[in-house]
């Protein structure tokens, strides 16, 4: 207990509370702009494993711009950059009035990357690859799910993931793509217990009314709680505005970046300077924000905490991060200087040795572009490298 006149740290006062965080589907303008800016990235990395991009798009009724600068091969015209994003808009359903893959105009302004940039970045002679900006980084695991990733974030992605598959697959035809959801929890004792009240806002088509949507949508939130979970009816809301037929680029802009809770923990814990998506590993925005994720769930995964937070920064062009901090919020069974200095011998935090130890010089990206960057599965061909639990052998072997 706190002392005479000393405020109670956070995790000693807030044991029973309600916790609320969002998810929007690949059809949400701000997710259009993240996903193409990720394909065109792959693109890149495909031509060119060593290459640097740094791509923003924004997308409005009618229009999508694709924006940054690049250094690949100049195979990769304007004319491969539009039919990339016209593509990827057609993947996730657009064949609307105001949105189609093939009728809206793509305006193409990519750039050379900055020989400044390029000279801080690059190795050469005796220097390592720096970092290819100054930032700090945040990653973050507990037990709350069985991917260690916290519960409300976790739902929420699932949901519209739920709803986009049905919707692809035909057996919702009457959704469009545009989809919002929002999941609050209580909790008690410091875990989550139930819902307390949901929200899935979907595109649908006119011809069906917002009753017919609660119902296509109450199947796929019941399969993703846990048993038992589900809120009071009275506190089930689907499209409360009662109508969502104009959506997606028709109806709000997009822009790359604008969703970076979402991307990552949902609020749970702090988030670092930058967004993700369209930049290469170089950019510890992306790189060093996946190996902070990386031995956060490694670090809990081992059993030495049941909650953790990491925290790395870096400076533009120097190799080695400027902190290295690591908080178990009082459920570590170590000290948290006995996993920094573990963490120093067992995985090398510098960009370069990010992108070796994670393998991230590879066309795996687009893929992370919605639902989430964290909390999936790591796939065969090196997709979500990050998510493995393979430090916990070397993490035993240092600690005990």
């Amino acid at each position: 207990m706190p002392s005479a006149g000393q405020s109670p740290r956070p995790e000693e006062s807030l044991k029973n509370f309600l916790f609320t965080s969002e998810s929007v589907s690949e059809g949400h303008p701000d997710k259009i702009s993240d996903q193409v800016s990720d394909a065109v990235l792959d693109h890149y990395m495909t031509m060119d494993p060593q290459c640097r991009a740094a791509i923003e798009c924004v997308t409005t009724k009618n229009y999508l711009g694709i924006f940054g600068e690049a250094r690949g091969p100049a195979s990769i015209t304007r004319d491969v950059l539009e039919e990339i994003a016209r593509k990827k808009i057609k993947e996730i359903g657009y064949e609307q009035e105001g949105y189609h893959w093939n009728k809206i105009k793509v305006d193409v302004q990519v750039h050379a990357q900055s020989a400044d940039i390029a000279m801080g970045v690059d190795s050469a002679d005796n220097k390592d690859e720096g970092a290819g900006d100054q930032g700090i980084m945040f990653g973050f695991a507990c037990r709350e799910t069985n991917v260690l990733m916290p519960a409300a974030i976790y739902f929420s992605h699932n949901i519209l993931r739920s709803l986009s598959e049905a919707r692809h697959s035909g057996a919702l035809p009457k959704l469009e793509p545009d989809a919002k959801s929002q999941v609050s929890l209580e909790y008690r004792d410091g875990r989550p217990v139930r819902a307390t009240s949901i929200v899935v806002s979907t595109q649908h088509d006119e011809s069906v009314s917002q009753q017919d949507v609660r119902e296509m949508v109450r199947p796929h939130v019941l399969d993703v709680l846990p048993e038992g979970w589900m809120c009071p009816e009275e506190e089930f809301y689907v499209n409360p505005t009662g109508r969502f037929v104009i959506g997606g680029p028709v109806s709000d802009t997009g822009l790359t970046g604008r969703k970076i809770i979402v991307d990552t923990y949902g609020g749970s814990c702090p988030h670092g300077g930058g967004a993700f998506s369209g930049k290469d590993p170089t950019k510890v925005d992306r790189s060093a924000a996946y190996a902070a994720r990386y031995v956060a769930k490694n670090i809990v995964a081992a059993s030495y905490a049941d909650k953790c937070t990491v925290q790395v920064s870096y400076a533009i062009g120097v190799s080695k991060p400027l902190s290295v901090y690591i908080n178990t919020h009082g459920t570590g069974s170590v000290p948290e200087s006995v996993l920094v200095k573990a963490l120093d011998k067992v995985f090398d935090l510098s960009p370069r040795g990010i992108r070796t130890h994670l393998k991230l010089s590879r066309p795996i990206y687009a893929r992370t572009a919605a639902y989430g960057h964290f909390g999936r599965e790591p796939e065969p061909d090196g997709g979500f490298s990050w998510e493995k639990t393979d430090l916990v052998a070397a993490l035993h072997k240092e600690i005990g």
